[in-house]
């Protein structure tokens, strides 16, 4: 009998932890942070100079930083949640990019091509992403730190938690003095952390779908299958497969169909993360079987946004 009533305490225990699961977590410095030290990057976008922080030279150049995420992500990793390593993520996405450039095709000899953006995005493997950023205000009793700390969901770049404050002055070190400035407003933040991601578990991630056809195709999103419009037969499965049968058609015609506020669950049926390609492909499979036998290519934007294009790979 003790056995049995300390298995099942275990038990509790073991799911209890589960369900108290905290999101991953990834800190940044902020966009402004990055422009005012000139840590930045600027690339041609149709025609449009973009500016993007260099994360990489700020992690490599500057001296506070580094220590500055470590002091904070000891205060999250005691609040529960798990850190991935910006740095090393940025290390391991360059080392990747060196293979892919000595890459070819076999027939053509074509290179890969990837923009800055695509760079970006595959940085955001973590469920929120946290941007700090700092201003040193220097006093006569010594110096203070006026910090910023905002998160944003890695799906949908939504801005979800945000808290400020100023440490005292003193002739502390910087990264010592932002551990006491976020330690003073980190109970607050966590609440909206945890506000936001309990939503998630229970409603759901948001995403995007865009569903597009190829010019090529000889059908579109009104031909009919079964007697019902392509485009009724794709609602039909968004509704069998998202959370709570939560999605919303923003726009559509015969060639295009905007999902928007998408649902989708965290784990997958076999217990990995669900993010948008994961989501877009299940309508995929749905789409090449009979009666629509219908090719598709997919494409994607960060995490939260996938594009179905149908007519062929």
């Amino acid at each position: 009998m003790k056995k049995l009533i300390l298995f099942f305490l275990i038990l509790t225990v073991s799911m209890a932890a589960y369900a108290q699961k905290k999101p991953t977590l990834m800190l940044l410095p902020s966009d402004n942070w990055c422009t005012q030290r000139y840590f930045t990057t600027t690339f041609e976008n149709q025609g449009e100079l973009v500016r993007i922080p260099n994360y990489p030279q700020a992690f490599q150049e500057d001296i506070e930083l580094q220590p500055v995420i470590s002091k904070i992500g000891e205060l999250l990793t005691k609040l529960g949640y798990s850190l991935k390593d910006a740095e090393q993520e940025l290390k391991n996405i360059a080392a990747r990019q060196q293979e892919d450039n000595v890459t070819k095709s076999k027939s053509s000899g074509a290179e890969l091509t990837e923009s800055p953006l695509d760079m970006l995005k595959r940085r955001t493997k973590a469920d929120i992403i946290l941007q700090i950023g700092w201003v040193l205000n220097r006093e006569a009793s010594g110096m203070s730190v006026t910090f910023t700390l905002e998160a944003f969901d890695a799906y949908t770049s939504k801005r979800i938690a945000t808290a400020t404050g100023t440490d005292t002055g003193s002739f502390e070190s910087v990264p010592i003095h932002l551990q006491h400035a976020v330690e003073k407003n980190i109970k607050p933040f966590d609440k909206q952390l945890d506000s936001y991601f309990a939503n998630i578990k229970k409603n759901g991630r948001e995403t995007i779908l865009t569903v597009r056809t190829w010019d090529n195709w000889d059908n579109d999103l009104e031909t009919e299958y079964n007697g019902d419009e392509l485009l009724y037969h794709i609602q039909k499965w968004l509704s069998e497969n998202t959370v709570n049968s939560s999605f919303n058609l923003s726009d559509a015609s015969e060639n295009f169909a905007q999902f928007e506020q998408v649902r989708i669950p965290l784990k997958d049926k076999n217990g990995m993360d669900m993010d948008a390609r994961g989501f877009a492909r299940g309508l995929q499979k749905f789409l090449s079987k009979a009666p629509f036998n219908i090719q598709s290519k997919i494409m994607t934007r960060g995490l939260g946004e996938a594009i179905l294009v149908l007519g062929e790979k």
